[in-house]
């Protein structure tokens, strides 16, 4: 009867009818002229506008005593003179005039009795004339006003018009969106009758769905009853009797196991379709008995020891200190920039893979160029080797993944399944599996031998950003957009552990050699290190605010290397906690990688080269 109750999301959903559904907009006229009024009104602003700007002036000026009234009294001549001359600022022509003028009087060539009087016009005319000046810088300052006043004026119409048509275009987008939701309603409305059919159509399915399973129970009954009735005939006979399916059904599994039987085998027959296998736990991935697929391999016991571990050392003080590695060599040899680096699992053979859709095979540390491959149809993002040494695993932005035979120099087969760029690859350490890790949201775990995807490993919310094989072990790390860590059990393609505590994007994660320790980053170059068995984290240490692209342990376990957005190689000595930067790059560094001994550090960057740091 759980059906019965079930409810459909577009019952749940509502359109509430806002109050303004039949609001109109008042529609304002588009006349562009300025009718009479409107001018009498600028004007009479203008006027106002000029009359502040004189009291504005006025209250500027320094306070002018009264003028006194104009004296009758005459002016002297030599005074009239002297002014004159002062106020046309003839310095030297005024001291030759006073020289002159006082010598006369001493020598008594003429008396003051002689010396007439200037008119009163001339004293009337200096002060009209200052007058004027004065009148003058006071007009200037009008029109000035004045023409302030009329870019004022011709700006607010611009905006008023401006502001006009903008609210004549929101009330016909508002008008527009009204009528839209009108018509959603009703399209909505449509639909009620049509999913009151579907829900009846769905209980007269489940109602003779019920009578059917009660008919063969009974039918299935009747046959065992009817078995048990021959049995007991033929016993004297010793004739003996076999049981049908369908009463060994009822016996043992019962009406309710039939139907969980049902549902399992048209799930699993989904998902052989879709290309992937399904998870079932009656054929353990360490007794594999039955395979969906005659060439599907089986995962190695989950019990191995890594072997490198015997051969870790102590720390090296001469490489933990800063400034330990220095840049050796530097290998020119892609057109754009470096994306992916790998070693070779035995040898000093270093594969890159570049942006210019390249893979190419170097030996180290002479940068003698042994192979290239070409195939890819968009860029490559990442390369892993085959644990042979023998292959080499690459992906890229046409969201294929190939593998390469060295022995016939080609591609020999190319996956097909994810729907968006592949971001990174691993091999596991068997060689018969590889994990790739896709800007689908996505992780796939790929069976080399049958050819085809085993499982697709959901979860992330975001792209997946890298993927990792914890060597001689079937557990698989993913970083993702979505700000988590995620642990795989590689054999059954589930979640095993999500670690959460990045605020931005993982670009990448990496295990240290004994597994125990997680470093990640993000795209605010914060680094964390994380406890496995605690789930936890055990450090963090801001290297940003440049994005962290890539991460690697020493073999030692002791150091990080971290290739950073600001064209550096910065190292983090775990021990002291101190954190080291390397310029050496033109551009960002995008990859990173210690070598198996941990005598040299590789790193690829946008600059299409790679520096060998020893």
């Amino acid at each position: 009867m759980a059906a019965e109750t079930e409810t459909f999301y577009l019952e749940h959903v509502t359109i509430t009818e806002g109050s303004e559904d039949d609001y109109q907009y008042e529609e304002i006229p588009a006349d562009d002229d300025v009718s009479l009024a409107e001018g009498d009104e600028d004007l009479d602003r203008a006027v106002r506008t000029v009359q502040e700007k004189t009291q504005d002036v006025q209250s500027e000026r320094p306070a002018v005593t009264p003028k006194p009234p104009m004296s009758q009294r005459p002016e002297v001549v030599d005074d009239f003179l002297r002014n004159f001359l002062i106020k046309m600022g003839m310095a030297r022509t005024l001291d030759c005039f006073q020289v002159e003028w006082y010598e006369m009087l001493q020598k008594g060539l003429h008396k003051d009795t002689d010396v007439g009087f200037v008119p009163d016009v001339y004293s009337h005319n200096q002060i009209l004339d200052t007058e004027v000046k004065s009148l003058k810088k006071e007009l200037g300052q009008y029109k000035e006003a004045a023409s302030k006043a009329k870019e004022a004026m011709l700006k607010l119409q611009k905006e008023r018009n401006f502001h006009r048509m903008h609210h004549k275009r929101v009330a016909q987008e508002k008008n527009k969106l009204i009528n839209d939701i009108k018509r959603l309603k009703a399209h909505y409305a449509s639909y009620e009758p049509v999913l009151r059919h579907l829900h009846e159509k769905y209980q007269t399915v489940l109602r003779q769905k019920m009578l059917s399973t009660l008919e063969r129970d009974r039918a299935v009954g009747e046959v065992t009853g009817l078995q048990a009735t021959l049995r007991t005939l033929e016993i004297g006979r010793g004739i003996q009797v076999p049981v049908s399916k369908g009463a060994k059904q009822a016996k043992g599994e019962g009406v309710e196991g039939a139907t969980k039987k049902t549902f399992q085998e048209a799930r699993e027959k989904a998902l052989l379709q879709e290309g992937v296998c399904p998870y079932d736990p009656t054929k353990d991935p360490t007794k594999q008995a039955v395979k969906r697929h005659p060439k599907d391999s089986d995962f190695p016991p989950d019990t191995r020891v890594n072997p490198r571990l015997a051969h870790i050392h102590g720390k090296n003080t001469h490489l933990l200190i800063h400034g330990g590695y220095h840049l050796s060599n530097t290998l020119k040899g892609h057109d754009m920039a470096v994306s992916c680096l790998a070693l070779h699992p035995r040898k000093a053979i270093l594969v890159t893979g570049s942006d210019d859709r390249l893979w190419k095979m170097w030996s180290i540390p002479s940068g003698d160029i042994i192979m290239t491959g070409e195939g890819h149809t968009d860029w490559i993002s990442g390369c892993s080797f085959h644990p042979s040494g023998t292959r080499l695993a690459t992906v890229g932005g046409d969201s294929t993944v190939r593998i390469w035979d060295f022995s016939k120099a080609e591609c020999i087969l190319a996956l097909n399944g994810h729907t968006h760029p592949v971001w990174a690859c691993s091999f596991h350490t068997c060689g018969d599996f590889l994990a790739t890790s896709s800007m689908d949201n996505t992780s796939r775990i790929w069976d080399l031998n049958s050819e085809r995807c085993r499982y697709i490993m959901r979860g992330h919310m975001d792209s997946v950003n890298s993927i990792e094989f914890l060597p001689y072990s079937n557990t698989v790390l993913t970083s993702s957009a979505d700000k988590t860590l995620s642990l795989w059990d590689a054999r059954q393609g589930l979640c095993a552990q999500t670690f959460y505590g990045h605020l931005h994007s993982c670009n990448h994660a990496t295990f240290n050699i004994k597994g125990d320790t997680i470093a990640s980053c993000d795209s605010y170059g914060t680094l964390k290190l994380w406890d496995v068995r605690k789930v936890s984290a055990m450090l963090s240490v801001d290297a940003g605010p440049h994005p962290g692209n890539q991460l690697a342990f020493d073999p030692s376990g002791h150091l990080v290397g971290l290739a950073s957005n600001d064209g550096t190689v910065k190292i983090l000595d775990l021990t002291s906690g101190q954190l080291a930067s390397m310029p050496g790059h033109e551009d960002d560094v995008q990859c990173i990688l210690f070598n198996h001994k941990g005598d040299y550090l590789l790193s690829g960057g946008s600059d299409g080269t790679v520096r060998l740091w020893s």
